[in-house]
């Protein structure tokens, strides 16, 4: 066999045959979900969703199936930007095949995917929200047994670029103008960088409040302390999910600086009409929540709505006063508190521990939503609820197959070879025991043609 050698400047052929081009490969995990797609007859439901927001000429933009494909890769490949989709299906040939691209075809750009979000509403993605959860309360994944929970993203905007809400000017122009104030510079004199930052440090009252500044490049995000401590520019993420199968019920993001107990009844709201518009007639029979949810107004709201709240209460110094309170507000505290001391109201909250924190893992972490590319709220709700659609998508597929992500499906095969593996070692094992057992010498045996050596061990029903 000659030496091949690798050439730059090769020649390509003028003309290709179609059947000597490479074939997709299959990939069982998205092959399992094109059929649960088709399944809902998906394609045909979203294509009548978006045609009133296309032209009836021009030139072809983005079939909605394979738009909304592409939404649904970026969580099950953990990719948070449209560039990173669009280079991934671009790439791999196991996700043409999931888009229905062949080979002389190219995917679909990130800009053609920004223009398909911003020609399509909000509503639009709620519908296709709505799909999933139908296809999961089609399969019994929903009981009615609810917990409510929120979380922070990372906005796509910067500390540095925060302006007063009054006079926008930027912060070190308001410390440039505290410095002239202060007499530490003139007037018309501007300071250097080191001057402005130890001026800084030292004055007093110095605070970043969301009533005074402003982000310059995205006016929703609101200044927040992440789960690491820091703070950054960032946005509330808020799921209501079932506590039996982990499907998401309501996905919602609310800017940063609005209250859990603020946000509760509207995402309760919205579960139900969800859960309407979705053909599930469940309703909801519990609605657990940590100690962030606790008001008196919520659990008074929840008691007239008919809905039995088990919202965490948190620990207080002394006894509670009641004369201030009305009746109602009163009653409403004490069912929940005696409601979640009993048994089913501690199962329900570790469940809540379990189900809700989970789905925030799959969404935010390995789904690929916890930092955000886009600006503005309506925006970021939209990819959101596409990504809360997926997560309903892989707890079906989690039902019907065992497996709900590409990575589990790969995790799956080698957790089969080493149960293959574990069987071929224990047979070995029980044949030596046998010789042993009737050779009578108590000792192994071993050939050279073996790979394995055989070990002399106790017989175990002896």
């Amino acid at each position: 066999m000659a030496l091949g050698t690798r050439r730059d400047g090769k020649q390509h052929e003028l003309w290709v045959e179609r059947s000597t081009l490479m074939r997709s490969p299959k990939h069982a995990f998205y092959d399992k979900l094109n059929e649960l797609l088709r399944s809902i007859n998906f394609d045909d439901k979203v294509e009548a969703l978006c045609e009133p927001y296309y032209a009836s000429g021009g030139r072809p933009g983005i079939a909605p199936g394979v738009y909304f494909r592409m939404t649904l890769i970026g969580y099950f490949e953990n990719i948070d930007s449209q560039r990173g989709i669009a280079w991934r299906c671009q790439d791999s040939l196991s996700l043409r095949r999931f888009l229905g691209c062949e080979m002389d075809e190219n995917t679909p750009v990130h800009a053609s995917m920004t223009h398909t979000r911003q020609r399509l509403p909000k509503d639009v993605y709620v519908q296709v929200f709505d799909m999933a959860l139908e296809a999961a309360g089609a399969h019994g994944l929903v009981s009615g047994e609810i917990g409510v929970d929120s979380t922070t993203l990372e906005a796509n905007a910067s500390l540095r670029n925060i302006e007063r809400r009054d006079t926008h000017e930027a912060y070190p122009a308001y410390v440039d103008r505290l410095m002239e104030e202060a007499g530490v510079v003139e007037k018309g004199e501007k300071p250097t960088a080191e001057e402005r930052l130890r001026f800084d440090r030292k004055r007093k009252g110095k605070k970043l409040s969301n009533k005074d500044w402003e982000p310059s490049t995205d006016k929703d995000a609101r200044i927040m302390r992440m789960k690491n401590g820091s703070f950054h520019m960032g946005y509330k993420a808020e799921h209501a999910v079932d506590l039996n199968s982990g499907v998401i019920l309501c996905a919602k993001v609310y800017k940063g600086d609005e209250g859990d107990s603020k946000t509760l009844l509207e995402s309760l709201i919205g579960t139900l009409a969800r859960m309407q518009l979705s053909k599930i007639a469940s309703g909801i029979k519990a609605v657990v929540a940590d100690k962030g949810y606790h008001t008196l107004e919520q659990l008074n709201e929840l008691q007239m709505l008919g809905v039995r709240g088990y919202l965490a209460v948190p620990a207080t110094k002394g006894q509670r006063v009641w004369t201030n309170k009305n009746a109602d507000e009163t009653r409403a505290f004490k069912n929940n508190q005696r409601r979640c001391k009993r048994e089913y109201g501690k199962s329900l909250h570790r469940k809540r521990g379990e189900f809700v924190e989970r789905s925030f893992a799959h969404v935010c972490n390995t789904g690929g939503r916890r930092r955000c590319w886009v600006r503005g709220e309506e925006n970021i709700n939209k990819q959101y609820v596409i990504a809360a659609a997926a997560h309903n998508l892989a707890a079906i597929m989690r039902a019907s197959f065992g497996v709900g992500k590409p990575r589990a499906w790969v995790d799956k095969g080698k957790t089969f070879a080493e149960v293959v593996i574990a069987c071929v070692k224990e047979s070995l094992g029980a044949l030596q025991r046998l010789k042993a057992l009737f050779s009578g010498s108590g000792r192994g045996f071993s050939r050279r043609t073996h790979r394995f050596r055989l070990t002399n061990t106790a017989c175990p029903f002896l």
